[in-house]
């Protein structure tokens, strides 16, 4: 029981690590809501998270490349290396697109109710990469 617990603490305090000082911008929409609980999910798990509010979100997506049929509320930027998130992804599957940086992005494509900034995650979130292909369930 102990070991279990020390390699729980251990994958926590990694995931955290991974997370630790990594910037993040964000364009959101100055009315939504949903968007600054994602914003503050992203910060309590670590992450350095600037928000640009911009009545614009369309020109932002377009100009980013998120595929429209995945698109979200809003959209943050990985400063260091480019790679998008698009709408309500769990810090998690952000973590695990940070260590694969051949990735441009993931989204939780519309408003889906268990994800962070939204609900409580309940296991059943399903991301997917820019393809439309499942990334991550959390």
């Amino acid at each position: 029981m102990k070991l279990w617990l020390a390699a729980a603490a251990l994958a926590a305090a990694s995931s955290f690590a991974h997370a630790a000082g990594t910037a993040i911008t964000v364009y959101q929409d100055p009315n939504c809501g949903c968007c600054t609980g994602w914003i503050k999910h992203m910060q309590e798990s670590g992450f350095d998270v600037t928000a640009i509010k911009t009545a614009d979100m369309a020109s932002v997506k377009q100009k980013l490349g998120v595929p429209p049929k995945l698109g979200s509320c809003h959209t943050g930027v990985v400063n260091a290396t480019g790679q998008i998130i698009e709408g309500h992804v769990p810090a998690k599957a952000v973590n695990k697109l940070l260590a694969d940086l051949s990735m441009k992005g993931v989204s939780a494509p519309g408003m889906p109710l268990n994800a962070p900034g939204m609900g409580d995650l309940d296991g059943n979130l399903v991301t997917v990469d820019f393809n439309g292909k499942p990334f991550s369930k959390d």
